[in-house]
């Protein structure tokens, strides 16, 4: 695809392959925390703050999840005025990641930003992938279907955001990275499931979306509950979100999809 890519082995350190982020002036990491390890990278931090002191990054950003916010009752949570409360060893991973990599960045003394992201979705992952692939939902999406507000991303808006943010950096900043309309996983496998069969009639096996025939776990319901505001990105950042809802990024996924079950 045109990428230079180096494997960074995180037992085993390669200085050359360190030396190579001397060459660069932006730095997204996107590596997700690993349980009683923490962050790969900033197990080396030492060894890093020595490799890019001398160097040419002006500007880091980690990408970190909303699920540091805990269960927060339904509620609407933002940067500032709602606390952080991760609920589970991975969230408090991540929450540990991002004061890692927010002090890594004072100490080199460059802009440094955390986007706090909902669901991912985008071509080949999403909601429209799991109607398609007809499959019983897992254990996993279960849970999460469970819940009555999901907050989640378009990928497209990631990238404008962190475009927006490459050409406004800030210090030390946190930003939530989720679209405008937190709604429960029920509610867009069954948009999903809507759109997939006007446009491929009589390709799924289902009569009725996979939501009606599937039982939830309601034990997990209260589990990771909130909303989460986008307004300091929107704000401070000037995004406009190509994808505000659910509904408009999943159409734009059917439109442009050649047809799956051909």
């Amino acid at each position: 695809m045109g990428f230079d890519v180096y494997l960074f082995n995180a037992n085993e350190p390669e200085p050359e392959v360190l030396s190579i982020l001397n060459h660069h002036t932006h730095l997204i990491v996107s590596i997700p925390p690993l349980v009683g390890t923490g962050d790969p990278m900033l197990q080396h931090e030492e060894h890093l703050k020595s490799m890019l002191i001398e160097g040419n990054l002006k500007w880091l950003c980690y990408l970190s999840s909303t699920s540091v916010y805990g269960n927060c009752g339904g509620m609407w949570v933002d940067e500032d005025s709602y606390p952080v409360c991760p609920a589970n060893e991975k969230a408090k991973a991540r929450l540990a990641a991002e004061e890692g990599w927010l002090k890594l960045g004072h100490d080199l003394g460059i802009s440094t930003q955390i986007f706090r992201l909902g669901g991912i979705y985008g071509p080949g992952r999403s909601a429209v992938d799991t109607v398609i692939k007809q499959e019983p939902l897992s254990e996993l999406q279960r849970m999460r279907a469970s819940r009555q507000y999901t907050s989640r991303v378009h990928v497209a808006d990631i990238c404008q955001a962190l475009r927006a943010s490459i050409c406004n950096p800030s210090s030390g900043r946190i930003y939530n990275l989720v679209d405008d309309d937190p709604a429960p996983r029920t509610e867009v496998l069954s948009y999903a499931w809507d759109l997939v069969n006007r446009k491929w009639s009589g390709h799924t096996k289902q009569s009725v979306s996979p939501c009606m025939s599937e039982s939830f776990p309601t034990e997990s319901i209260s589990q990771g509950e909130k909303r989460v505001s986008n307004a300091r990105m929107k704000k401070e950042l000037g995004v406009k979100l190509l994808h505000p809802s659910y509904k408009s990024g999943l159409k734009s996924l059917v439109d442009h999809m050649d047809n799956p079950f051909l």
